[in-house]
């Protein structure tokens, strides 16, 4: 590839587990869910932003549904330290396999 040619990236995104301690319950449609993963994304400038998703909690696959991550410090501690993490394993890469 020339390197004259921008490279262009649309979006950087990366799956976190929520800690057990860290989980939460929110409803939607009627069904209660807990949250168990967040998925973050690297906006165009810089900043994070973030959308939980979990399970039904009476159990069953349910819906992709995605819900709002609460202000709490604990969550914005993990988004920024998983963001942090994240920036080191695609800095260290090995390349194509």
């Amino acid at each position: 590839m020339n390197s004259d040619v921008a490279i262009e990236v649309s979006a950087l995104a990366i799956n976190v587990t929520i800690p057990d301690g860290l989980r939460w319950t929110d409803t939607r449609r009627g069904e209660e869910f807990t949250l168990t993963t967040l998925n973050v994304r690297l906006l165009p400038d810089g900043r994070l932003a973030a959308k939980a998703y979990g399970r039904p909690t009476a159990g069953g696959r349910g819906t992709y549904v995605s819900f709002p991550v609460p202000d709490r410090p604990e969550l914005v501690a993990l988004v920024d330290r998983a963001a942090g993490r994240a920036g080191e394993l695609w800095a260290a890469h090995r390349g194509l396999t």
